[in-house]
């Protein structure tokens, strides 16, 4: 696991394949408790290719020394994405 909020990744490798790869992440919060959205994209093996962005948000907790996944909201498409910005706009306008 990582030690800083910098080192962590949703990018995962299986039999020499990157299955996730990981477009991009921003830092939303750090401590304790640390919250990251990643950017990524999965692996189609029938495609032999990547598919479609996608997005996740990802709560972590440092326990000695180190950060461990506690939670994770997929965003499964850039439809859903617009929703949620459309929706987090409105309330923020407010």
């Amino acid at each position: 696991m990582a030690e800083s909020v910098e080192e962590l990744t949703v990018a995962y490798e299986d039999g020499g394949v990157e299955t996730v790869k990981e477009l991009d992440k921003k830092i939303l919060s750090k401590g304790a408790w640390a919250t990251v959205i990643y950017r990524y994209q999965d692996w189609d093996r029938a495609k032999q290719a990547y598919g479609p962005d996608k997005f996740t948000i990802r709560r972590y907790q440092k326990r000695n020394g180190e950060y461990q996944q506690k939670s994770k909201f997929n965003i499964s498409s850039k439809e859903q994405a617009q929703s949620i910005i459309e929706a987090l706009k409105h309330w923020l306008d407010d």
